[in-house]
């Protein structure tokens, strides 16, 4: 969903676990789908650890936990690791995440996130795991991801850090572009330097 990214303050959804790949985020089953719907997508995801093999709601996974919610998933290392489908960007989307935190993601899937207008924020392992604590504490817990100036803070403890993002990418969620987008932005610079070199 393109929607212009600046500073976010949410409550957060907690998932302790590593190296979660991209059949556990969306499984496999649902790339045939014929659908680009985000809500799609969104609906699936972690299908099937949201519910048991008879289709009835697992009541011990955290998405099925009302006591967590808000717009930033953390996530333990090495998230989205496994193939490269960008259908788990989609779903993390669809259900309304648009910030995940983790101490590494996987490179083709943190570039999907970011093409799709979630931001992967990376911060250190004793960060990761103070704000772990926190959310165990008190899930109203409030973190504060600031794009402009690239930190992530927890409000519980007052720690934060900083963390990097490719410029191109960080000026294309900070306007809601999407590559296309940015091409036809600047498609009078591009002409321009066409003709320039023509002369």
């Amino acid at each position: 969903m393109k929607q212009k990214f600046d500073t976010i303050s949410s409550t957060c959804v907690p998932l302790p676990l590593e190296n979660v790949d991209t059949d556990q985020i969306i499984p496999a089953r649902f790339l045939k789908a014929t659908t680009r719907e985000e809500s799609f997508f969104g609906e699936n995801l972690f299908r099937d650890w949201r519910y048991n093999p008879d289709g009835s709601v697992n009541e011990d996974f955290v998405l099925n936990n009302p006591k967590y919610s808000g717009e930033i998933l953390v996530a333990g290392k090495n998230f989205g690791s496994g193939s490269s489908r960008e259908h788990a960007a989609w779903a993390i989307a669809g259900y309304g995440f648009r910030v995940v935190i983790s101490s590494f993601f996987a490179d083709i899937h943190k570039n999907n996130e970011l093409n799709n207008f979630v931001l992967p924020v990376v911060v250190s392992e004793p960060f990761l795991a103070s704000l772990f604590a926190s959310i165990e504490a008190d899930p109203k817990t409030i973190v504060e991801v600031d794009l402009p100036n690239q930190t992530v803070t927890n409000k519980a403890t007052g720690e934060s850090e900083r963390f990097e993002i490719n410029g191109y990418k960080k000026y294309c969620l900070m306007n809601a572009l999407d590559d296309i987008d940015f091409l036809l932005e600047n498609k009078d610079k591009t002409i321009a330097w066409e003709e320039a070199g023509k002369a």
